[in-house]
């Protein structure tokens, strides 16, 4: 995924998910498009961009706290959370951050 993600005006609430994956694929790029789907439409998503180099990282834009609750509460979401811990990830971060202020061109 490489678009910048068009959020509404502030406030409103980023997931930085960084990460370092393992070797091999193991289901993970079928499970991420999956996630991207699913999440598309969850209640209060907003947007995605994700990069991979090396470092991974994917920022997801949120209505509320509340939206971010449900989404990690979710069935399937849960069992991606589960193969990342245990086959996906040697090592993330999950950062909640609201956003005040964006601006771009």
């Amino acid at each position: 995924m490489s678009d910048i993600a068009q959020t509404p005006e502030p406030p409103y609430y980023a997931v930085i998910f960084s990460n370092h994956r393992t070797e091999g694929d193991h289901g993970y790029a079928e499970m991420a498009d999956r996630m991207v789907e699913l999440a598309t439409d969850q209640p209060g998503f907003l947007g995605i961009e994700s990069v991979r180099e090396g470092l991974g990282i994917t920022v997801s834009y949120w209505e509320s706290l509340d939206a971010i609750k449900n989404w990690k509460r979710n069935a399937e979401h849960r069992e991606a959370q589960r193969l990342g811990h245990e086959q996906w990830y040697s090592t993330f971060k999950v950062r909640i951050a609201k956003v005040e202020r964006d601006y771009g061109i």
